[in-house]
């Protein structure tokens, strides 16, 4: 069975974990759980008829002066990173630490996630800004974290991706 390592990037408090947690045992929880280092998790999931394992590396937030730990990075095949929609900042952050990664990793696939679609009225991230994103190339979906939404499909859209950089 093939296994990929797929990163978890983003600042403090945007639902790393609540994604991974969401995806892995399809819970949520109100309570915040600082990560300290790294949780590791893992979950199969099936890529055009291929079963995957994909393990999760859930890195604790980066903020703006701390350095990504590039020792988590090594060997990653992919990486999700994660904006919080309700804090407008936590995109800048996240497409900086992005670049950082693609620096220490190489053109690995990857998605953009903003997370907290449920709360969408309360966003401060305009939706021209994720347009004019998807214009440069990235790839973006709207999370949930809390009611699901688009969090299997994250983590599959990156599997296949992986998947499909390997066969090529």
């Amino acid at each position: 069975m093939i296994a990929h390592k797929v990163c978890m990037l983003g600042s403090f408090a945007v639902g790393k974990t609540s994604l991974v947690r969401r995806f892995v045992e399809t819970l949520f929880s109100d309570t915040y759980q600082t990560t300290v280092g790294v949780k590791v998790d893992k979950k199969v999931v099936d890529v055009h008829g291929q079963p995957v394992t994909l393990v999760l590396w859930d890195i604790q937030g980066v903020e703006e002066a701390e350095p990504l730990r590039r020792s988590y990075l090594r060997g990653a095949h992919g990486y999700l990173v994660v904006c919080d929609g309700t804090r407008g900042e936590t995109l800048a952050q996240c497409l900086e630490i992005a670049d950082k990664a693609k620096v220490s990793i190489g053109d690995v696939p990857s998605l953009l996630l903003v997370n907290k679609a449920d709360l969408k009225d309360q966003w401060e991230i305009p939706l021209e800004v994720l347009d004019g994103l998807r214009g440069k190339g990235w790839q973006i979906l709207e999370t949930s974290a809390k009611d699901g939404q688009n969090v299997e499909e994250a983590f599959q859209m990156l599997a296949s991706s992986m998947v499909s950089l390997i066969k090529s």
